[in-house]
Order: C-alpha cells, then sequence, then structure tokens
C-alpha cells in the first residue's frame, strides 16, 4: 500500500530478524480472488486476496517457510475481516497450516514467533517518517524538475542509504534524526528546476485506496501525465488518528480508565514527532508541510463531527480542507466499492466542502475491479476541468 514506505519499512523489519516480501503487485488480481471469496468484497479484500493466491502459485516460497501479515486498524471497517478471510482462503487451498500475523498496536490475534519489539517499532516510526518526507518533497519536485526522471533517481539513492541505516538501527534519535531529515530535504533542493504552473491535485480518501497505486490504479502516474502536481496527505497524520480514536473509543467504553495516561504519552511523542518533522519542511523556505493533527482536526471540525472516526472518518474531510487551503483547487476524494464506510463518511461530505470552498472543484472516485478506467479518468478528467 505504502509505495514510498516500503523499502524502509522493509528494512525496519530485517533489522529485527524478519524477512519481508511486499507481495506482486501484477495485474488480473481479481480473477484469482473470486473463486474464493464473494464479489461482494471490498475492492482492497479482492487485490490483497488475489495477491495472496498469486504468492501461493508463484512457487518462490516454500509452504513451510512463509506466513502472510496482514496490518490492521480495527473499528467497523470490513477490511478488518481480510485477516480472517485470508486464513479461509489458505483452508480452501490446503495451506491452512501457513500462518496469517496481525500486524496491530492491540494484541489482537497474537501468534508465537511474532511480536512487535521496541526495535522494530522505533525502526518503523523512522521508516514511516522518512517516507513521508520523501513523498511530500518528491510531489514538489518531480512536476518541476529539468531533467525527467531526476527526482526519481534522487529518491532511488536516498532510500538505499536509509534503508541501511534503519537495517542497522543507526544514526535515527536525537539529534541526528534532525540532520537525516535535514540531509534529505537538501538532497531534492538540489535538484535544478525549471519554473511553469501546474495544477494543484489534493488527493484525499480511503487510506488504501488513496495510497496504493494498485488500488487507485496508477493516479499519480495519471495525474503527472496530465500536467498536475499531486499532493497527498502523509501516513504520519493517518497513524496519530488512529491512536487519537483509539483513546477516545477506550474513554468511553471503560468506567475507569486507567490507561488512558498511556494513551497520552504515546500521542505526545508522536505529535512531537510529527512537529519536528514539519518544522524542518518549513525551515527549508521552499517546501510546504501540511497541517499538524491538532491544526487539521480543528480544519474537520465545521465539516463533520468529531465521533465519526469509524474508517478514516473526519480525517479524509480535514485532508481535503488542507490541500485546498494549500492552494489545491481540484480534490480526488477517492474510495473501494464495497466500502460502506466510504460512501457515507466521504461522500457525505462533500456538500459541506463545496459550500465552505465555492469555486474548488471537488470529485468523488470509486475503484472497483469491474467498472470502466475509461469512465474513471473521464471523471477524473472532468473534475480537472476536461484536460
Amino acid at each position: 500500500m505504502l509505495m514510498y514506505h516500503s523499502d524502509l519499512l522493509k528494512a525496519a523489519f530485517e533489522g529485527s530478524g524478519y524477512h519481508l516480501e511486499i507481495m506482486s503487485q501484477s495485474q488480473g488480481l481479481k480473477e484469482e480472488a473470486l473463486r474464493y471469496i464473494s464479489n461482494d468484497s471490498c475492492y482492497p479484500t479482492v487485490l490483497i486476496i488475489g495477491q495472496v493466491l498469486r504468492t501461493l502459485k508463484s512457487g518462490l516460497y516454500p509452504a513451510d517457510r512463509i506466513a502472510f501479515m496482514e496490518p490492521q486498524a480495527g473499528g467497523a471497517c470490513r477490511a478488518g475481516n481480510i485477516y480472517q478471510t485470508i486464513r479461509r482462503v489458505l483452508a480452501k487451498c490446503g495451506q491452512e497450516q501457513i500462518p496469517v500475523l496481525s500486524l496491530n498496536f492491540m494484541g489482537q490475534e497474537r501468534q508465537p514467533g511474532f511480536r512487535i519489539t521496541p526495535r522494530l517499532l522505533s525502526g518503523a516510526i523512522a521508516a514511516v517518517c522518512c517516507g513521508d518526507l520523501c513523498m511530500s518533497l518528491y510531489h514538489q519536485v518531480s512536476p518541476y524538475e529539468c531533467q525527467e526522471g531526476a527526482a526519481r533517481e534522487v529518491l532511488r539513492q536516498l532510500y538505499a542509504g536509509l534503508a541501511e541505516r534503519i537495517r542497522n538501527h543507526k544514526g535515527l534519535w536525537g539529534e541526528n534524526r534532525r540532520q537525516l531529515w535535514r540531509d534529505i530535504i537538501r538532497a531534492f533542493e538540489e535538484i535544478p528546476v525549471k519554473s511553469g504552473s501546474r495544477k494543484m491535485v489534493g488527493v484525499a480518501g480511503e487510506i488504501y485506496i488513496k495510497f496504493s497505486p494498485l488500488g487507485n490504479h496508477g493516479l499519480e502516474r495519471f495525474l503527472a501525465g496530465r500536467n498536475c502536481r499531486c499532493r497527498m496527505g502523509g501516513f504520519v497524520n493517518y497513524a496519530i488518528y488512529v491512536m487519537d480514536s483509539a483513546r477516545t473509543e477506550y474513554r468511553m467504553n471503560h468506567r475507569f480508565p486507567v490507561l488512558t495516561p498511556v494513551f497520552d504519552k504515546i500521542l505526545f511523542f508522536m505529535k512531537r514527532l510529527q512537529r519536528e518533522l514539519y518544522e524542518e519542511i518549513t525551515r527549508s523556505g521552499r517546501f510546504v508541510a501540511e497541517s499538524l493533527f491538532d491544526d487539521m482536526k480543528k480544519k474537520a471540525a465545521e465539516l463533520i463531527g468529531e465521533s465519526c472516526v469509524t474508517g478514516d472518518g473526519w480525517l479524509v474531510a480535514a485532508e481535503a480542507a488542507d490541500a485546498i487551503e494549500q492552494g489545491c483547487k481540484h480534490i480526488l476524494i477517492v474510495h473501494p466499492f464495497g466500502c460502506l464506510v466510504s460512501h457515507i463518511c466521504e461522500r457525505g461530505i462533500v456538500g459541506n466542502l463545496r459550500r465552505r470552498y465555492p469555486g474548488v472543484s471537488i470529485q468523488s472516485v470509486e475503484y472497483d475491479y469491474d467498472s470502466s478506467d475509461t469512465l474513471r479518468e473521464s471523471r477524473i478528467l472532468l473534475a480537472l476541468g476536461g484536460k
């Protein structure tokens, strides 16, 4: 899902003794999946099950040396059932002995042989922060590069060095952390750029479809080919949103919420890390950071209730508002077919966004395994002004 973060997350796992592989991003996954699951499953479920089956059929990984890992954020989203769906599909294939690991911080579906250690967690946090930074700077530089592919080459070189540091767990914290971020920023500052205008397109929506090139059918590439500059909120704000929502739910469900201070400490650390990262981006004088989490929450307050935390909830409204206030005149709110949460929460905010920001083109775009790419791209082009 996280194209700009995957190599760095792999390094974090390798630094803790795990060999992590990202599953196939090839086409034709729906045909694999729909042999084993219902066609009313949400689109991310179809793609992920297709990836699992494609991986099994590849013959590259012996059945006694492999486990599948599925990140889970919890909540009422149907994607929270993907873990159980993978297990059922493996059983149907006669491979029920293959472990399925749930990557979450709520202690759900524990498995022997795998645990989130402080080393793994700190490496993953560094990977997410560096991935967010690289993604943001790449989006701000690549549309204006003098030499095509220069920003992509800088990304490649940075990832090689960053992966090595994360794998060995060196130079990631303290003042070294800020220096690392400054080095990344400097690398992008040195890319020669030319003047010119680009349509700024803000992309918000359901987390999988927003980030995954497989899920959004290469949306970022499509926009780049139409002389557009993509603006996409990072994963850090989503991670804080998930933890903040978990704290709210915990307080509501416990008469004596004794663990509240633990949630508070984690949130304090995450917000401080985000603030330091965004300070370095802003200090450059050339690049712009998205708003801090608390500011995002304020932006969403006039659009949707704070208690709307099912799925991506109010964060979608906040990301759309933040993109508009940073100059985006075109907003795409993307979501998958079969996602009831997205249909209610994401489409439901479009009217409020249009009333609050008149003159901004705001379009909801649905992704499905059966819908035509031509029809979907026509809707996107309509939102961009037909060009």
